[in-house]
């Protein structure tokens, strides 16, 4: 729970009263949920124009999840007690939380509550990116920043997984991982510059630390930025500028989750081609330890609270 906006220290374990799952909702019984760098900002009180003024709304915090549905609401036709699930859930930092039907699907087989926890906000944002707007095509050279992050160690298993000639950028530490997830090419960005002497038919950026201008400049002919900024605020605004420009090659979106999506990644999931990355593990009364770890490294994959 948490009463008041601040850091990690806001977060406070309370007894509440289990949710009811209403039209068209599941209550799900959380086993593991993902933090993502959202949980962050709106903990923070960074969006307090959607999330409350004075005190968060919404006192649980906490969107992805997987679990088992433990009451299915009217409506919902295709879901059943017992089902193991992953999803959207508001307040997944809990021992129960409530999803729309919409945005949940049936968990793969082959992945645990742990991996699948991590899918659906990272792996959306990666999905959405390339597929929709990178328009990514068998063939095509794709360059991945972040590449072993939570939504980058999605993004290159998915750009593989559609036939790019994937180039990923990360840390030294994480080069072998990198390979490991099926990159073409890694560059150590402490060492190499990406951008030099390569084109790309997409650049795929998660807050890589480079100006919009140069990634422009790496682009083929008909390529296109997809930017995914997280806190880098001065390439958001550059990235707002160009879409109020109309600029073809420069792409900026809000992530969607939704059911269709989750089941793309699902079957990607269960016939092998993606396999989330659990960085670390916390237990759910240690969400304040994990919520700083997440913010004060770089995790590769992702950080994960279980119940």
């Amino acid at each position: 729970m948490q009463h008041r906006y601040g850091g990690p220290e806001t977060l406070e374990l309370e007894e509440v009263e289990r949710p009811t799952a209403g039209i068209g909702e599941v209550l799900v019984r959380v086993r593991a949920a993902a933090l993502n760098p959202t949980d962050y900002v709106v903990m923070r009180g960074f969006l307090r124009m959607q999330s409350g003024w004075r005190r968060p709304k919404q006192q649980v915090r906490g969107f992805d999840a997987a679990g088992t549905i433990e009451a299915v609401g009217a409506g919902v036709a295709d879901l059943s007690l017992g089902d193991a699930v992953f999803g959207s859930c508001r307040g997944s930092f809990a021992e129960y939380a409530l999803s729309a039907a919409d945005k949940i699907a049936r968990k793969p087989e082959r992945l645990s509550f742990e991996q699948a926890a991590g899918i659906a906000v990272a792996g959306t944002m990666a999905l959405n990116g390339l597929r929709d707007h990178a328009q990514l095509r068998d063939g095509q050279r794709v360059a991945i920043t972040g590449a072993t992050g939570g939504v980058g160690s999605f993004a290159v298993q998915i750009a593989k997984a559609y036939g790019a000639d994937v180039t990923a950028v990360c840390r030294t530490e994480n080069v072998e991982l990198a390979r490991e997830l099926g990159a073409d090419h890694v560059f150590d960005y402490t060492r190499d510059d990406y951008l030099r002497g390569d084109r790309y038919d997409a650049i795929f950026d998660n807050g890589g630390g480079r100006s919009l201008r140069e990634l422009r400049r790496a682009l083929a002919p008909g390529g296109v930025v997809v930017l995914n900024c997280g806190q880098d605020i001065s390439l958001a605004l550059a990235g707002v500028l160009a879409r109020l420009i109309r600029r073809r090659d420069v792409k900026q979106f809000v992530r969607k989750v939704t059911r269709p999506d989750l089941l793309e990644l699902a079957a990607l999931a269960e016939d092998g081609r993606l396999t989330p990355v659990v960085d670390r593990t916390y237990p759910l009364a240690e969400t304040p330890a994990a919520m700083t770890y997440l913010m004060a490294r770089h995790p590769r994959g992702k950080v994960v609270v279980t119940l």
